[in-house]
């Protein structure tokens, strides 16, 4: 079965990312208003661009991609610019690096893949932009092994889609599946429970992994390499093929025998006192640290950061700190006489610590000329 990530731009000019097992329906769904939601007071709406993957889980992981694009990017993937899509990715700090040394996006190489006229928009079915898209291995799946608790379940799932993964196999879940419970703890991550997959063994569940890793502190009679999160991280995105981590039941973790099937350990180091993560907080661990190998492509959002201010001018500090010594003079602050010029050096070294911008210090003065006794503006 074929599934598709696809983007429509909306009648207001905004993009919607979505993916869907139907392309040619889902699009007239939009347009008939029977999709809920973002583009359902937005039509009509126009496919920019689609793409097709073997799995649901690939075409929802380029979805979310796409998603936390910039418009700049998701406007070139649409025209099929590889060369701006490219220097989109480029964060800003070391696109600032390239202009100051003089390197260029010619002297980068940045081109679509072999075969691909760049002039063109991407068409439906496009294999050329898989390689813009993708890891070059696909995400691990996650391996709940015999949870008893569906709230856990939920959280685990929450866990995973929060850093892009989306594949959970359930095996022998002691309370059956589905689970009601575990749909309110995913808050949201409805799409990671929905295709989950109930498993009789764990080798059944790791049947299709070139990789499988077992998260547990090193078990008796079991000889194993062991890696940390970051570590095992790292073997993932390298290797080919996929992998899978288990993740033992929330009482006991997992069994000797579970273990066994595994080809690496991952554990972390942990106060030898307290040893207990619950199942949400394991899974976090390791798919944060997956997470943070993924491609600049691929990788997630980051909160937006406000710029630091620049420090002010040495002269608009001295204008502060001169405005309070003539306030503080007025007051009479500095006694003893003979203890001024000490006090005045203390001062200034308190107010020249904190770094302060031009900003700061209008405010500042403003506080300062306040407490002056001039009258409140009307």
């Amino acid at each position: 079965m074929t599934f598709w990530a696809y983007m429509v731009r909306c009648a207001d000019d905004s993009y919607y990312t979505g993916h869907t097992d139907d392309l040619e329906r889902r699009i007239g769904q939009h347009n008939l208003g029977e999709v809920a939601g973002y583009t359902q007071t937005r039509r009509p709406v126009e496919l920019m661009w689609s793409q097709d993957f073997p799995s649901r889980q690939e075409a929802l992981a380029a979805e979310f991609q796409v998603k936390s694009w910039s418009r700049r990017k998701k406007e070139a993937l649409s025209r099929g610019d590889w060369a701006d899509l490219h220097d989109a990715a480029i964060p800003p700090r070391e696109r600032a690096l390239r202009l100051r040394s003089g390197r260029t996006e010619e002297e980068e190489g940045a081109a679509p893949p072999s075969g691909v006229d760049a002039s063109r928009p991407p068409p439906v079915r496009a294999e050329r932009s898989r390689s813009t898209l993708a890891d070059p291995t696909p995400p691990p799946v996650i391996i709940l092994v015999r949870p008893q608790l569906g709230e856990n379940i939920g959280k685990a799932a929450r866990a995973m889609l929060n850093f892009g993964l989306v594949e959970m196999r359930l095996v022998s879940p002691r309370d059956g599946w589905p689970n009601p419970s575990a749909g309110p703890a995913a808050s949201g991550a409805d799409i990671v429970l929905q295709n989950a997959k109930v498993y009789d063994s764990v080798a059944a569940a790791t049947a299709d992994c070139a990789q499988v890793f077992a998260t547990t502190v090193r078990k008796r009679g079991v000889t194993k390499p062991v890696m940390t999160p970051e570590q095992a991280a790292t073997e993932i995105h390298a290797a080919p093929g996929r992998s899978a981590i288990l993740f033992g039941p929330e009482r006991s973790g997992l069994e000797t025998d579970d273990v066994a099937v595994a080809r690496t350990i991952i554990t972390v180091p942990i106060n030898p006192e307290f040893g207990s993560l619950n199942l949400a907080q394991a899974v976090i661990l390791v798919a944060y640290e997956w997470s943070k190998g993924l491609t600049a492509e691929r990788e997630l959002s980051q909160p937006s950061i406000n710029p630091i201010m620049p420090p002010a001018p040495q002269e608009e500090l001295d204008g502060m700190i001169g405005q309070l010594d003539t306030m503080l003079m007025g007051a009479g602050f500095f006694y003893p006489p003979d203890k001024i010029q000490t006090t005045r050096r203390t001062l200034r070294t308190l107010l020249t610590k904190p770094g302060w911008s031009s900003q700061e210090i209008r405010t500042m003065r403003g506080v300062l000329s306040s407490l002056a006794g001039k009258k409140p503006r009307a």
